[in-house]
């Protein structure tokens, strides 16, 4: 029987040390492939990149037609005041079931910011109790439109804004990817350095070690002083501390490199260098070009400039005289039946034009308009001195000497 347990625990010694003893070996390639998957930072940079993914959606969504259906089914049991031919009002007990339905198209027109609508409806009121009648009132078909007049035009200004912040989130993206690409090469290479400086050390170890071993056979017989001695001694220790600080320089760039990417579990990485050295050739001025058209901050710079001027129109519109305008025009009968109320429609027409004239603000309209106008200015400053420090003839006379 203890034969039996001598086996299976060394059975069980030797897969725990076969599993301490796994190792992931990691390529530059495997490793920034890696990163670009499960990297903290990229996760971010994708969920940040969705969103701004769905907004660009939305915002499109607002220019194309949309349907909707709506219905409000009511119940009225209760006394109301009704307002009788001769002009008199008397308390009289309802007792009604009404519900209706319509269906309408909408489209938002972005060059003027109007509105158009076209819809149709369907009402049915009965009336419960003793008479327990019924009637329908038929909306056929009816367009109507709704315009804010000399209004600040938000679709206009989205137009210009939305595209420009979707092309920044995707060079964001990009930008965030080219970021971590980068630490990845910068910490694969500090841990193949920390690895090397490592073997290095425990060569160094080895052989001081060894040299202690043999200095201190010859000091045994006389062949050697204690000074002497005493000094591999020292040579000994200093390579120990050596070996220590190399293991835990590589153990904390291991830690750090492993967080990096993301990886949760402890098993040790092995950085494998490659012994071929591209040889790159890279033209300066094209580098330039490419970083001028691919930057986001430019792109974002201009967002800027535009979002200021579009702070400025709105302060504008919303300070002085304002008017709304609402056009409506259809068809509509009532009837007992449906055939009858469908039958024969008349006519309708709605116009409403709403006027707001501030007489009276104490200067809030005025202090909008000039916040809007000194922010517009403040901002372009700020492009003007951002692109001064990017400019294309600078940067190109910066990097003539390469």
């Amino acid at each position: 029987m203890s034969r039996y347990l001598i086996c299976i625990l060394f059975s069980l010694i030797t897969a725990v040390n076969l599993h301490s003893q796994e190792l992931l070996r990691l390529t530059i390639e495997e490793a920034i492939d890696l990163a670009h998957r499960q990297a903290p930072s990229v996760v971010a940079a994708k969920h940040s990149f969705h969103s701004a993914y769905w907004s660009y959606r939305n915002f499109k969504a607002n220019y194309l037609p949309s349907m909707s259906f709506s219905s409000t089914p009511r119940f009225n049991h209760w006394i109301n005041a009704i307002t009788m031919p001769d002009g008199t009002s008397q308390f009289v007990q309802q007792n009604q079931f009404a519900v209706d339905g319509n269906i309408s198209v909408s489209q938002n027109i972005s060059l003027t910011g109007g509105r158009i609508s076209l819809s149709t409806g369907i009402n049915r009121l009965d009336m419960l109790g003793t008479s327990n009648s019924h009637s329908y009132n038929t909306n056929p078909i009816s367009v109507s439109y709704q315009q804010s007049l000399w209004g600040y035009n938000g679709l206009k200004w989205s137009r210009k804004t939305e595209p420009l912040r979707y092309e920044i989130a995707k060079k964001n993206y990009i930008v965030t990817l080219e970021n971590v690409s980068l630490n990845v090469i910068n910490m694969f290479f500090g841990l193949a350095m920390a690895q090397a400086n490592l073997d290095i050390a425990q060569t160094n170890y080895q052989s001081a070690d060894t040299l202690y071993v043999f200095a201190e056979g010859r000091y045994k017989i006389g062949r050697i002083t204690e000074s002497e001695m005493l000094q591999w001694e020292v040579k000994r220790l200093n390579e120990e501390t050596s070996l220590r600080n190399a293991r835990v320089y590589l153990e904390d760039n291991l830690q750090s490199f492993r967080t990096y990417l993301g990886i949760k579990d402890t098993i040790p990485i092995e950085a494998i260098t490659s012994k071929i050295i591209p040889n790159l050739n890279i033209d300066p001025y094209k580098a330039l070009d490419l970083a001028l058209e691919n930057n986001p901050t430019i792109m974002s710079m201009k967002l800027s400039e535009i979002e200021s001027e579009s702070y400025v129109a709105s302060s504008k519109a919303n300070y002085g005289f304002q008017a709304n305008l609402l056009a409506q025009l259809g068809l509509s009968k009532t009837g007992e039946n449906l055939n009858t109320a469908y039958k024969d429609p008349l006519n309708q027409q709605y116009a409403q034009i709403g006027i707001s004239v501030p007489i009276l603000d104490w200067g809030q309209g005025k202090g909008r308009r000039k916040t809007g106008l000194y922010q517009y200015i403040s901002k372009f400053l700020v492009v003007l001195l951002q692109f001064k420090e990017i400019n294309p003839l600078r940067l190109r006379k910066k990097y003539a000497s390469f």
